[in-house]
């Protein structure tokens, strides 16, 4: 037996790569990269099973040494932008009153995708009052005969009952038809949204279900015995059984992988992440060391699909220069790839003799506005990648350094066209990339309230370097290169999913023992990296031999163990929290600590009026272990609290912070920390509501052990 690793393989639009991790040390043992096989008949799944085979074989890893294997894909979305799904009849259900409004909500007519992208819908409806067979099938034959190739049922208030749902589905798949029914997709009230969500869902299953049968085919192939996973758009990863019913899942599920992969590394606490390919750059935000996320939209209508906020711009390492008038007017959206050239700065230095500039339209209808260079070589084109590496941005050793020498002979040319030195010429085309890119993540820091100065800036993706340090450097903010920017997403996949085990012996085990493996096995799967709300436990009891298992699985919250990194001290805690909230390190204290947390407190007295009166105002900063900041908020109120204070102590201190009017009192917000675990108590409208949660989450702390409060109107 060697060593147990984890396989993570992500499907991009230009290549297929391939990571495998050491599933202790998450250390990189292998990493590969071959050009996705969009034209193979197998399509991008025989590009799947070619890499699997050769990275596994490149490193002797037995089948049975794989522990986890997973893989992401662009192919949910590229499908959706590129209009290239299957036709969906709908069968929508009602009854008495809610037929009236069900008739049309679950008619969603067209949905456009994309501009000219168009998905086909049929609809039909029946009364699910006494819903007949024969009325089933009826409806069933009238969708397909109008051209439906997949089933969606969807009745109002089938999540209270999916009995109607379940029928037709089970009626469709007797006849050998895909079909899904709306409460599969969402447990949300809603038909019109929740129908709209399942119709893109079902869209997409033909697909799907290609790709998922061949890739777990080549896994059995391969003798791997663990279950081929794939990477969801929140960042978890799903049985593949599961991306047979809702491949929706899937959709932005690469750039879930990115993100991941990048907070497993760069411990952020808040930062804008940049994934930059050679087309186009995926931009999301990372706040209190946790991914933004959002309802999708799919040409322009909401959706009951939690995936990340990623905002996708054609600006990348790639990027062509568009000329016009003797002037360059703009960078982008086309690339180098999709012109079928080579990059000038990979060039041969002597393949660019007597450099000569001419115009191409890149694609069939585009202006003749876009420069190339040819040399004694053949013909390169100008990208944001030549113009970085020009102005010496990329650092050497970087996946995008090419160095100065061949990006300086192709540029002298350009700025000679334009009567303005090379050099400048980069500048501008850098500049011009710069305010298109800052005009989103100027959006996105308003949008979700991040402050400038604590924010920064993470470049991922093959071309990071080429956009990240020109951009910081242009707008003073900090800046990193994700360490293996290149296979980011790689990465994120293979550490997607967590499971953890504990057993004991234990003779007749009691109410008290389970609760107490359950707790435990709960805390040691949030240090490996799972997110509390994901987790799911699984407690068995073996009488014969005395045992007693939890088994818990749960997806990362896209964050870290620690990965072999020396603990922080007291003194870099201490900066990180006072620069989150913006006061002097020698003004913040270390107030409170328990488990993972570090509570950092910083106090300003405010004088008013005339400086009579003064007002004290506290800020807190709660830093974990790995220097990342929680939580941080200005004019609130904080305590540390042993559980045995529950009915006193801390009830007095809710008190203290509640606001009473005579129609009411408005209990505060209020956060606590405990173990490995920061409960979010913001929700809650009552006193009561509060504590009944609170002792739930808490019931197996012992009296002694603390927990850390944090309260605020």
């Amino acid at each position: 037996m060697g060593r147990k690793v984890r396989v993570g393989i992500d499907v991009g639009g230009t290549f297929t790569d391939a990571v495998v991790l050491d599933n202790e040390t998450f250390e990189i043992i292998e990493k590969m990269k071959i050009p996705t096989t969009h034209h193979d008949e197998d399509g991008v799944a025989k590009g799947i099973v070619q890499i699997l085979q050769s990275i596994l074989a490149s490193k002797g890893i037995a089948p049975e040494d794989v522990t986890f294997i997973a893989h992401g894909t662009t192919q949910a979305t590229n499908a959706l932008l590129e209009g290239d799904v299957a036709r969906v009849g709908i069968l929508g259900m009602g009854a008495g009153m809610d037929g009236l409004s069900a008739r049309s909500e679950s008619n969603p007519g067209q949905i456009e995708l994309a501009p000219g992208k168009n998905l086909q819908t049929y609809h039909t409806y029946q009364d699910s009052k006494n819903l007949k067979d024969e009325a089933v099938e009826q409806g069933l034959e009238d969708l397909l005969s109008q051209g439906a190739e997949v089933i969606v049922a969807s009745e109002a208030y089938s999540v209270d009952d999916p009995t109607s749902e379940l029928r037709v589905v089970e009626a469709a798949n007797r006849r050998g038809v895909f079909a899904t029914g709306g409460h599969e997709i969402s447990q949300l009230y809603g038909l019109r949204t929740r129908t709209r969500t399942a119709v893109i869902n079902a869209s997409l299953i033909p697909k799907m279900m290609e790709t998922a049968n061949m890739t777990e085919k080549s896994v059995k192939n391969a003798n791997i015995t663990s279950q081929l996973m794939i990477m969801r758009c929140d960042g978890g990863v799903m049985s593949i059984d599961e991306v047979r019913k809702r491949p929706i899942l899937t959709m932005l599920s690469g750039l879930a992988a990115g993100v991941a992969g990048a907070l497993m590394y760069e411990k952020i606490s808040d930062g804008i992440f940049f994934e930059v390919g050679g087309t186009s750059v995926d931009i999301s935000v990372i706040k209190n060391g946790k991914v933004m996320i959002q309802n999708a939209q799919v040409g322009g209508h909401r959706t009951y699909l939690q995936s990340l906020d990623v905002r996708t711009l054609g600006i990348a390492g790639g990027s062509m220069i568009r000329v016009s008038g003797g002037k360059i007017v703009d960078v982008g959206p086309r690339s180098a790839h999709i012109a079928g050239k080579a990059y000038e700065c990979f060039a041969d230095p002597g393949e660019l003799k007597d450099a000569q500039v001419l115009f191409i339209s890149p694609r069939e209808g585009d202006a003749a506005e876009y420069a190339i260079v040819r040399g004694s070589g053949g013909e390169f084109s100008f990208t944001l990648a030549g113009a970085a590496n020009l102005l010496g941005y990329v650092p050497e050793g970087d996946y995008a350094y090419a160095g100065k020498q061949s990006a300086e002979l192709a540029w002298d040319a350009l700025g000679a066209h334009l009567g303005m030195s090379g050099e400048s010429a980069a500048r501008q085309v850098m500049d011009i990339a710069i305010e298109k890119t800052m005009k989103t993540v100027n959006e996105m820091i308003a949008d979700y309230e991040l402050d400038r100065s604590f924010v920064t800036l993470v470049g991922g993706g093959g071309s990071g370097a080429v956009l990240i340090p020109a951009m910081a450097e242009k707008e003073q903010m900090k800046w990193q290169i994700a360490k293996n920017a290149p296979f980011i997403s790689t990465i994120g996949v293979a550490l997607a999913m967590v499971k953890e085990q504990i057993e004991r012996t234990v003779i007749n085990p009691t109410e008290a023992d389970i609760k107490r493996i359950r707790s435990d096995v709960m805390d040691k799967i949030v240090q490996s990296g799972a997110s509390e709300e994901t987790v799911e436990i699984m407690i068995e009891i073996d009488n014969q031999k005395n045992i007693l298992r939890a088994i818990a699985t749960g997806s990362t919250e896209l964050r870290s163990k620690d990965l072999g990194q020396a603990a922080l001290t007291e003194e870099e805690m201490r900066s990180i929290a006072a620069s989150s909230v913006d006061v002097p390190p020698d003004s913040m204290v270390l107030a409170a600590q328990t488990g993972r947390w570090h509570l950092f407190a910083s106090e300003e007295i405010r004088k008013s009026f005339f400086g009579l009166l003064k007002k004290k105002r506290t800020s807190v900063s709660v830093v974990d272990r790995e220097g990342v900041v929680r939580f941080k908020q200005a004019g609130v109120h904080y305590g540390q609290f042993a559980k045995k204070q529950r009915h006193d102590a801390f009830v007095a201190f809710l008190d203290d912070h509640t606001i009473y009017s005579d129609a009411n009192a408005t209990i505060p917000k209020v956060f606590l920390f405990f173990r490995e675990k920061m409960l979010d108590l913001t929700g809650m409208q009552t006193k009561e509501q509060m504590l009944s949660i609170l002792d739930m989450e808490t019931e197996m702390l012992g009296d002694e052990e603390f927990w850390l409060a944090v309260a605020y109107q």
